[in-house]
């Protein structure tokens, strides 16, 4: 016997009209491209939307099309995204900061037919546009004022070819598995690899994220989110923020701390979020002006492990809640948040901070577990750690045009190539990607908390460590630093700094000063690239 209620598709769409229906006066703030601090409103946005949607299907767009934007987060970003998915094309956020070989090589897997793209990446785009032989129509998201001098074919003015609909347009019905999004992941062995989100998927993670323990975000918080939009979906807020009716600021291109700061206090932010390399800008800059943050109440960081130094100095110097998250672009993307659950309320200072290092726990919709290399799972017993795998409504099943197929197992069951344990009460720990860890005499030696540990320091600004060959270890952790600015720690500080923080056969081997380390297009630090300069490396040990 089937149930009796209706049948409503959970369909991406809905969304804005549910906020413009019941949060229709609630402000969208953006620092626009070209300067100005622009406002417009969730009816607003919705009524443009309907207006990219009407002329989307004007120009010849149908259901399956993949339009791609290029662009920063900003009302007119978002406008985009739902005025995509309103016809049933599907939004294909692109990351400006992949090179362009990488941006025309997706581009040409995907088969965008479109793109939305903002002035500053114009440039980027005319390298490339050429190559990307799908390519019939881009729409330049700025007025006529600012519009550039280019030389890109089919290129309109985005302002002008919105003022040519007149929103008399009603969103097209579909199946709420019909693909509304696509986001590639960075590619940092092989070749990128296409995500592509449902409507349906879209909406439950919508859900799953606003959730108590998850961001836990109501129509009473200011949201910021840094996390740009073409950096997995801005972990979803695009949508959630709108679902519940926040308040949305949206900060352009200006991710300096200054301007960061400047928004958190004039527009008296409530929640954020972004990746730690932010969060340091930040708190350094509110250091140096000796500035508070009255307003901001909670924080989520994720994106790369989160160091505790960082928590520790937003809850003491500023009483902001830290959220650490992990996720992938495959999971829409919030895995886990680091929320505290009842049986860790009698914890205090570094008994709470070890809790608040875990990625946390997964909430309702994303099940998982840590097995050996034979898929044997291993207990919850917060020391046992192995190959961390997911499954979930909002996770992925196969990458579009099905690469990467060993990834994805039996009954769902999808492999993060993360290492990780979890422990009792369901909190789990990252301890390294499964390419990345040292292993050192047979045993696992965990690179993430050698970096964290080390970024504690006061005069290191960045610290990554990876495996360098030994002839009766088989590896040992070398530790590569970023002095802060004007200072320059010796090799015996830092290891006299980390002395007694971890096991001694965990302790770093030599360490590396270097100016800077190499990151990927998701600021994730590239440890593929810090081998090969590494390569050939001759420890002291030896």
């Amino acid at each position: 016997m089937l149930g009796l209620m209706q049948e409503w598709p959970l369909l991406c769409h809905k969304i804005l009209d549910a906020a413009a229906t019941q949060h229709g006066k609630r402000e969208i703030v953006t620092r626009s491209i070209e300067g100005p601090i622009v406002r417009t409103t969730y009816t607003d946005a919705r009524t443009r939307a309907l207006k990219v949607a009407q002329r989307l299907e004007r120009d010849g767009f149908l259901l399956g099309d993949r339009i791609a934007t290029l662009a920063w987060n900003s009302a007119r970003h978002l406008e985009a995204w739902y005025g995509i998915m309103g016809i049933g094309a599907i939004y294909h956020t692109l990351n400006p900061r992949l090179f362009p070989e990488q941006l025309a090589w997706i581009m040409n897997h995907a088969q965008d037919r479109a793109i939305f793209v903002d002035l500053t990446f114009v440039p980027l785009l005319e390298k490339i546009a050429g190559q990307v032989k799908s390519l019939t129509r881009i729409i330049i998201l700025t007025d006529r004022e600012h519009m550039p001098a280019t030389g890109l074919a089919n290129t309109v003015c985005y302002e002008d070819w919105l003022a040519e609909a007149d929103g008399d347009f009603r969103w097209r019905q579909f199946d709420e598995q019909t693909a509304a999004g696509m986001c590639y992941t960075s590619g940092t062995t092989g070749d990128p690899k296409g995500v592509l989100y449902s409507h349906r998927s879209n909406v439950l993670h919508a859900m799953i994220a606003a959730m108590p323990d998850a961001m836990g975000i109501s129509s009473r918080d200011v949201i910021l989110p840094v996390v740009p939009m073409f950096h997995a979906n801005a972990w979803g807020l695009g949508q959630s923020a709108p679902m519940i009716g926040a308040k949305l600021v949206m900060p352009g291109a200006r991710m300096d701390g200054a301007s960061i700061y400047e928004l958190l206090d004039t527009e008296k932010v409530t929640f954020s979020a972004a990746v730690p390399t932010v969060w340091l800008m930040l708190l350094q800059y509110l250091e140096e002006a000796g500035k508070k943050l009255p307003f901001l109440n909670k924080v989520v960081i994720g994106g790369s492990a989160c160091p505790s130094m960082i928590t520790q100095k937003f809850q003491d110097n500023y009483d902001v809640e830290v959220v650490h998250a992990w996720g992938m672009t495959e999971m829409s993307p919030l895995g886990t948040l680091c929320t505290m659950k009842p049986e860790t309320d009698d914890l205090r200072g570094e008994e709470r901070l070890a809790v608040q290092k875990t990625q946390g726990f997964a909430p309702f919709g994303v099940e998982m577990k840590v097995t050996d290399d034979d898929d044997n799972a291993h207990p919850w017993d917060g020391k046992t750690f192995g190959r961390l795998k997911v499954r979930g409504p909002a996770v992925a099943r196969a990458y579009y045009g099905d690469a990467g197929t060993e990834q994805f197992g039996e009954e769902g069951w999808f492999d993060t190539g993360d290492v990780a344990f979890i422990d009792p009460n369901g909190y789990m720990q990252i301890t390294d990607r499964a390419k990345d860890v040292i292993k050192s005499g047979g045993e696992w030696i965990s690179t993430i908390d050698l970096e964290n540990l080390a970024v504690g320091h006061p005069d290191v600004a960045e610290a990554a460590v990876i495996g360098v060959s030994h002839p009766k270890w088989d590896e040992r952790p070398l530790l590569v630093v970023v002095p802060k600015a004007g200072k320059e720690p010796s090799k015996s500080e830092i290891l006299g700094f980390m002395d007694g923080k971890v096991a001694k056969w965990w302790m770093p081997d030599d360490i590396a000063f270097v100016t800077e380390i190499p990151h990927t297009a998701t600021g994730k630090i590239q440890k593929t690239a810090l081998r090969e300069q590494f390569r050939g490396y001759r420890l002291p040990t030896v």
